[in-house]
């Protein structure tokens, strides 16, 4: 019997970031936005807070770009602060290269295994499903889903005993699959 695992974020992920104030490295998105119109131009930032001095950056999604050319529903978002259209930006490699930015993802999600009536079977198949791209290593959620320390998980993958089509010692943020057996 396959087990579904899914992987799902909980808040926003904090922003890594030098802030120009008081030279922290962290910062917290909060959803909210700005736009500005010149003429037929428009320009939207994300807003964040620094952690430390509360100084806000704005991180450019859009960029002197026509307004004709912006989706209607997207504007209507943007003047909403609406705290789901952040988190898709956030996951936006683009808008993350252009800005200079990367994302701390601790403390920000959560595993949900659906029960843990699974633990007691002799062999466990389980499929790992991210609701968002989330960098996690696989080790962890394993040893979190079982009630496992991660160094008993590693033993169990030096042993055989713990199986996947791909490789559990790095980071993933896409599904995969492994097998356990006691």
């Amino acid at each position: 019997m396959l087990n579904s695992w899914v992987v799902m974020p909980t808040c926003l992920p904090t922003v890594l970031r030098r802030c120009h104030t008081c030279s922290s490295e962290r910062f917290r998105a909060n959803g909210k936005f700005r736009v500005n119109a010149n003429h037929k131009l428009l320009d939207a930032w994300l807003l964040v807070l620094c952690t430390v001095c509360g100084d806000t950056a704005k991180l450019t999604v859009l960029e002197r770009t026509n307004v004709r050319s912006v989706r209607p529903e997207l504007l209507d978002r943007m003047h909403d602060n609406d705290p789901g259209l952040a988190a898709e930006l956030l996951q936006d490699p683009v808008l993350r290269r252009r800005n200079r930015i990367a994302l701390d993802w601790a403390g920000a999600w959560r595993l949900d295994t659906g029960g843990s009536d699974h633990l007691d079977r002799e062999v466990i198949d389980v499929s790992v499903r991210f609701a968002a791209r989330i960098p996690v290593r696989p080790v962890r959620l394993i040893a979190e889903g079982c009630g496992l320390a991660r160094a008993e998980v590693e033993r169990l993958i030096t042993e055989g005993r713990l199986v996947s089509a791909v490789r559990l010692s790095g980071k993933l943020s896409d599904g995969f699959t492994f097998t356990l057996k006691r």
